[in-house]
């Protein structure tokens, strides 16, 4: 029996770029359909982010015009991951398997089908990682390794070079559900699921239009989200700091008190400023990285709803 595959792809303010790339959506699940690898009831789901542009119009008439699309639309920006997780728990329903991806055209679609075959092999995750990283900046290729390295090192457990394009099969899906964290990092928590997985890869192209969503203020959020979302390591990586910081103080008070002892005593405001500039750093550091993990408590208990439905459109309830 061929399964029924929905893509999951959130949308935000990508009005330039819709209409060149939802074509080569549903023409790659049409051929997929012909060829056999997926039931006929295979969709395209657009996630509408809480976009401003006329994002939502255009959705709404690709629905209206073939019914291989659908869409849902979120009440207001809630940011990429949530708008993933609405759109991958909203498709759990009525497909066998989902494979998200962006909408910008980015993703080589032609993966699609090498992941369709993984999963017919047994594999229920399938990530799609990029082969190389030639189309980025060298500041964006050397930040993003050693971001996963620190990731790594942190003991979180990451696939390198590997974003938010992969396939999940319903089960995988059912247990992503469990999860109920307000400070989602998927790339995080989905190789915490288990299951069995394998990996496609391929090459990331440019972008098609339109600019990018991800500015470098997004993305170092995304960092510090996913580690301090997966890791406790920073604030023991304080506790050693603070422990090397007081035992070089007690070296300084002993040759303070020794110099005093001796009569050997040199008055100077330059020493002085520059431990108590040091000691202030370490702890207004100290206090900021404590504080992003009380911030995070603080809205995990708060337990408000991580995205809300306004409107749906071509989504038949089975």
């Amino acid at each position: 029996m061929t399964p029924v595959l929905y893509l999951v792809i959130p949308c935000y303010n990508e009005e330039q770029v819709l209409p060149l790339t939802s074509g080569k959506f549903k023409a790659k699940l049409d051929e997929l359909v012909e060829a056999g690898k997926i039931s006929d009831k295979s969709r395209v789901m657009f996630v509408n982010d809480g976009s401003k542009d006329s994002t939502w119009d255009i959705l709404s008439s690709l629905t209206e015009e073939n019914p291989r699309y659908s869409a849902i639309s979120l009440s207001r920006n809630r940011g990429h991951q949530n708008a993933l997780i609405a759109g991958l728990l909203e498709a759990k329903s009525h497909a066998d398997i989902t494979i998200s991806m962006d909408c910008d055209g980015q993703d080589d679609i032609n993966a699609i089908g090498a992941m369709v075959d993984e999963y017919a092999k047994g594999n229920e995750i399938v990530y799609g990682v990029r082969n190389d990283r030639s189309t980025d900046t060298w500041f964006k290729r050397t930040t993003a390794r050693s971001y996963y390295s620190v990731l790594r090192g942190m003991g979180v457990d990451i696939i390198p070079d590997h974003a938010d394009y992969r396939l999940m099969s319903a089960r995988v899906l059912d247990a992503l559900e469990g999860y109920g964290e307000v400070n989602l990092f998927l790339r995080g928590i989905i190789p915490q699921l288990g299951f069995k997985q394998s990996i496609v890869y391929y090459s990331r192209a440019e972008r098609e239009a339109g600019s990018t969503h991800y500015p470098l203020s997004k993305m170092l959020a995304l960092a510090i989200n996913g580690i301090t979302s997966f890791s406790v390591k920073p604030l023991r990586i304080i506790t050693v700091v603070g422990l090397l910081v007081a035992l070089l103080s007690f070296i300084g008070i002993v040759y303070v008190l020794i110099s005093y002892i001796s009569g050997n005593v040199i008055d100077g405001w330059a020493s002085t400023t520059c431990i108590i500039c040091f000691v202030s750093g370490i702890q207004m550091v100290s206090l900021g990285v404590i504080g992003e993990y009380v911030g995070k408590i603080y809205l995990e208990t708060k337990q408000r709803p991580r995205y809300i439905i306004s409107e749906r459109k071509n989504i038949t309830e089975e």
